[in-house]
């Protein structure tokens, strides 16, 4: 299983890497010959191709590009001058094979020149980087064994034989001992794993108790849904655990996880980062410029009291964060305790306007900006909300495994507005679970249109 920052840093030095390839190449025949007129000679678009075809082979061959955070500095830099020696032979031999194509002597020789020397510089930049980060990047990586049986010890001996993996074993737990090899650390029993994961970083627990226990593992699950620990079942199991589960492979080893979650691939969360940046600036600089000074003037002459409502909710990781919105009620005690209702008194006049149109929800864009939010998400809820709703829906801390959002696939089925009923959020918090197991960046802005659309129309669940 690749660490979930695997993939990020791979992509990241393949596109700076084909970057200066390109780049450099037309910066070679530019210091050359200034007047441009080798853009229009086909040898040069051939060349160019030809070029990035030999680093292509160059570094598949080599695998330069695998266990970027993992393979020792010397081992990458010695790949890396190997690589590019293979990269500037393919080029002779390709010349000498193709004696009538044209190639200037001048600008090649500063790409040759040029080209290694930048490539070898960025590595090692990133070497650099990667030594002060390594920890950070790795370190979350821990995970623990539930389950000292046959399937429990052959997936540590498995990990421990397979240091690419990049998984740090914390150690067994089991309610007996003995079980336990000498040379294997043993944490505790089985009720204890949870709490342990919890209060020590262990990202991931992995459950390898037998069949026979389904009562227990069940019960394990809900715990490590509340603690927001991810739970992995690794299947010597044939009772009745009443779960569906995705299957992943260690060695021959398979290991089950109740669900998908295609953030936790850190390419994915960083394209989603992208958009949010992207998307909120327009909207902060297209929208908010002008609404903020307008409506600031209508709150404030409608009733006395700040214009921005600020109230803590719950974000990601179910840390706290506080929530922004135009002020739509008189200054009370009860705004983090009580939700609004249809008859709500505290709401003002043009608080009742904003509350309908959505758009006392604005200002989060400003949260969104600076990453407390994400433009599609689960919503956040109140800290109380969070509390008490955590104790009466199984899963329901799942949901903070993904950033919060000012909209989401929740709202756009039709959960949204006040939950007088524990099954209205229950609708919620699965609609939320279904978005986190789907997500792709197609469907988010299929939510932000259905948005826009039903924003349009009248929503009596709103007020």
């Amino acid at each position: 299983m690749a660490h979930k920052y695997s993939t990020l840093f791979r992509w990241v030095n393949v596109v700076v890497d084909y970057i200066l390839l390109n780049g450099t190449l037309y910066a070679s025949f530019l210091m050359a010959d200034h007047n441009l007129a080798w853009m229009e000679v086909y040898d040069y678009r051939l060349t160019i191709l030809l070029l990035n075809f030999c680093w292509f082979f160059s570094s598949s061959v080599l695998n330069i590009y695998s266990h970027i955070l993992k393979r020792d500095a010397v081992p990458t830099m010695a790949l890396n001058i190997t690589a590019l020696c293979v990269f500037i032979f393919l080029a002779i031999i390709i010349k000498l094979i193709l004696p009538n194509i044209y190639l200037p002597p001048t600008p090649f020789i500063y790409y040759f020149a040029l080209f290694p020397a930048l490539v070898l510089t960025w590595r090692f930049m990133f070497l650099l980087l990667r030594k002060h980060k390594r920890k950070f990047w790795l370190g979350s990586n821990s995970i623990a064994i539930v389950g000292a049986g046959s399937v429990g010890i052959d997936l540590y001996k498995y990990i421990i034989s397979n240091p690419d993996l990049d998984y740090h074993v914390a150690g067994l737990f089991d309610d007996n001992r003995s079980k336990v090899p000498p040379y294997m650390t043993y944490l505790g029993s089985v009720e204890e794993c949870i709490e342990y994961a919890a209060a020590n970083r262990v990202s991931e627990v992995y459950c390898a108790l037998p069949y026979s226990e389904s009562d227990a593992i069940e019960t394990l699950l809900q715990e490590a849904d509340k603690h927001m620990v991810r739970f992995r079942l690794v299947p010597d199991v044939k009772g009745a655990i009443h779960h569906n589960f995705l299957v992943e492979m260690f060695g021959y080893v398979p290991v089950l996880k109740p669900r998908q979650e295609p953030l936790e691939n850190k390419a994915n969360e960083v394209i989603k980062r992208i958009f949010d940046i992207l998307f909120s600036s327009m909207v902060i600089i297209l929208i908010l410029s002008w609404m903020i000074p307008v409506l600031a003037l209508l709150i404030k002459l409608d009733s006395n009291g700040p214009v921005f409502f600020k109230q803590l909710r719950s974000g990601k990781n179910n840390k706290p964060f506080y929530c922004l919105k135009f002020r739509s009620m008189t200054v009370n005690n009860d705004s983090d305790l009580v939700q609004a209702s249809k008859t709500d008194p505290r709401v003002t006049r043009i608080g009742r306007l904003l509350r309908k149109t959505s758009l006392d929800e604005f200002p989060q864009f400003i949260n969104v900006f600076l990453g407390d939010m994400s433009v599609v998400g689960p919503r956040p809820h109140m800290l109380k909300h969070t509390q008490d709703y955590s104790q009466l829906i199984n899963s329901y801390m799942v949901r903070h495994f993904l950033t919060p959002g000012i909209t989401g696939w929740a709202q756009v089925n039709g959960f949204r507005g006040e939950t007088k009923e524990t099954s209205s959020m229950l609708n919620r918090v699965q609609a939320d679970l279904w978005y986190l197991e789907n997500w792709s960046i197609l469907l988010d802005l299929k939510i932000i249109f259905l948005t826009i659309w039903q924003g349009l129309r009248n929503n009596n669940d709103v007020y």
